[in-house]
């Protein structure tokens, strides 16, 4: 039973067509210790590599989302690092972002340190109301590595990513909304319907469209675009059956049934 009480590792489920990775140390907040990055980078793999599955939800259980990276760990995840800043964290945190599928960020509670970044990471992101986020790098003498930075300035514009970043001041719900950090905001107990919700209109778009212009879009933001790449999506799009399924159930007025290929 104690260890029931304490909470596991991170959890994933799929069901269907969605996925779902939840950080479980409730009690913690949510920390993630160095195990844990190494289990979500297994379960994004296997994101990666099932076909069936369209939308990733990424959460936390409790009413905390994640009290991010266990600073215990901290020093010992500095000295993993190499020359290039690089940390499994980093890492793990841009596999998330380059998913093939759209990820959804289910914000049941506050959000803090490196899991922000998690949050960021993330294409949409739902908060709930008395949520509040703090990043405290600047307070623990910590420079961010770099695809953390441009996520924050990308998202959420340059002068904003500096306010976070260099005064380290907690941010409240609404403001969270104002700057962008979240998508919108529901009470907590809406949140999974609202989740829910977001995750079927998503899966049930055309795979191919969604993945393509997920990818192409990211670039673009990250200013690694290359036309070649994106025309050959566009084309790929252009020639499969999910095109003729959704130009037929346009015509027909019918939900389309879309097979990703």
């Amino acid at each position: 039973m104690e260890a029931a009480a304490e909470g596991t590792g991170p959890i994933c489920a799929i069901d269907g067509g969605r996925a779902t990775i939840r950080l479980n140390r409730p009690r913690q907040h949510n920390r993630i210790e160095p195990a844990d990055l190494l289990a979500i980078h297994d379960f994004l793999a296997t994101v990666e590599d099932d076909p069936a599955v369209r939308v990733l939800v990424f959460t936390g259980t409790g009413k905390t989302f994640s009290s991010g990276y266990h600073l215990g760990a901290l020093s010992d995840r500095q000295k993993t690092e190499t020359d290039d800043g690089d940390s499994l964290f980093s890492r793990v945190v841009d596999q998330l972002e380059a998913l093939r599928v759209p990820t959804i960020a289910a914000l049941n509670g506050g959000v803090y340190g490196g899991s922000t970044d998690m949050a960021l990471a993330c294409d949409f992101r739902i908060g709930t109301t008395g949520m509040r986020m703090f990043m405290p790098a600047a307070r623990l003498g910590l420079h961010y590595y770099e695809s953390g930075l441009r996520r924050y300035a990308t998202r959420l514009g340059l002068s904003t990513a500096k306010r976070l970043f260099l005064t380290a001041q907690p941010v409240e719900a609404d403001e969270l909304l104002k700057i962008g950090f979240v998508d919108e905001l529901v009470a907590p107990e809406e949140l999974a319907a609202r989740v829910e919700a977001l995750a079927g209109i998503l899966a049930a778009n055309a795979p191919l469209a969604v993945q393509g212009m997920k990818r192409a879009l990211n670039a673009i933001a990250a200013g690694t675009a290359d036309s070649a790449t994106i025309n050959e999506s566009r084309k790929a799009c252009a020639e499969s059956d999910d095109i003729k399924e959704g130009l037929a159930s346009w015509a027909e007025k019918r939900t389309p049934v879309f097979q990703g290929r």
